[in-house]
């Protein structure tokens, strides 16, 4: 018979140690993963506001204002900015027979950042690319200007791809424009 001495002898309880504590970090690994917290679903609702979008006449020589609906989450300047610009980048559709879309079907709309009562518009690599000549861009510039500018704020300026710009081929854009600046159109 086995002693109990050579039974419990100190390998024999190291080995018994390392044994339970290979079974224990096996059962450890082998569970499943806690599943994380599932973020709550907030739903926003989104409601119509009426908002005056300005387009160019067919000559391009001109801006013409249409009321246009757009969809919105909240009544906050960021977004009303943000949302007037997509629906002028993406043209008058439908709702206006003697105007024009001032960039062509397809161009991203810029991004617009609102400090205080001053706008910035980070217009894509796309609006570079344009080759406008002066009349063009300036009716570029100040439809989207009066567009922006129609109910608040005081001036707006504009970058190209996050960046200060002298001109976009032919206007000087150093400075910002203001509702002023393009009243003649």
């Amino acid at each position: 018979m086995i002693s109990l001495r050579k039974l419990f002898s100190l390998f024999n309880v190291l080995a018994l140690l390392v044994l339970l504590a290979a079974a224990f970090a096996l059962n450890f690994v082998q569970r499943p993963a806690a599943l994380p917290e599932l973020p709550k679903l907030e739903l926003t609702e989104v409601h119509p506001v009426k908002m005056k979008v300005y387009y160019t006449d067919k000559q391009v020589q001109s801006i013409k204002g249409i009321d246009r609906t757009v969809s919105v989450a909240e009544e906050t300047t960021s977004a009303l900015a943000q949302a007037a610009t997509n629906a002028w980048a993406r043209g008058p559709g439908g709702d206006g027979n003697d105007v024009l879309a001032v960039v062509p079907a397809g161009t991203p709309a810029p991004r617009v950042y609102v400090r205080g009562v001053h706008y910035y518009v980070d217009l894509p690599a796309a609006y570079g690319k344009l080759n406008y000549g002066t009349s063009g861009e300036r009716v570029l510039l100040c439809s989207l200007t009066r567009t922006l500018l129609e109910k608040r704020g005081q001036d707006v300026t504009f970058l190209l791809e996050g960046k200060n710009i002298e001109t976009l081929g032919h206007l000087d854009l150093r400075d910002a424009f203001t509702r002023q600046d393009c009243m003649d159109q």
